[in-house]
């Protein structure tokens, strides 16, 4: 099962953003969220942004992810 993850913007170009996660970068689509910029979080699920978050809810969904990553490992 795939899940969407907060990852940070990292660059905007246009309607696309790279962003980033703790080892990963990649392109996602940011046309579906208005008002996004350079360091903010937003929820993405493969090449789409789907929701900006607040840095303090990503930070918890990734420390979350984090822990249960490491539990099943």
């Amino acid at each position: 099962m795939c899940l969407a993850t907060p990852v940070k913007i990292i660059e905007i170009n246009g309607q696309k953003a790279t962003v980033g996660s703790k080892d990963h970068s990649h392109v996602v689509d940011i046309s579906l969220i208005p008002d996004v910029q350079v360091g903010d979080y937003i929820l993405a699920h493969g090449e789409l942004a789907i929701n900006k978050l607040q840095t303090e809810e990503a930070e918890k969904i990734l420390a979350m992810i984090s822990q249960t990553h490491q539990a099943h490992c």
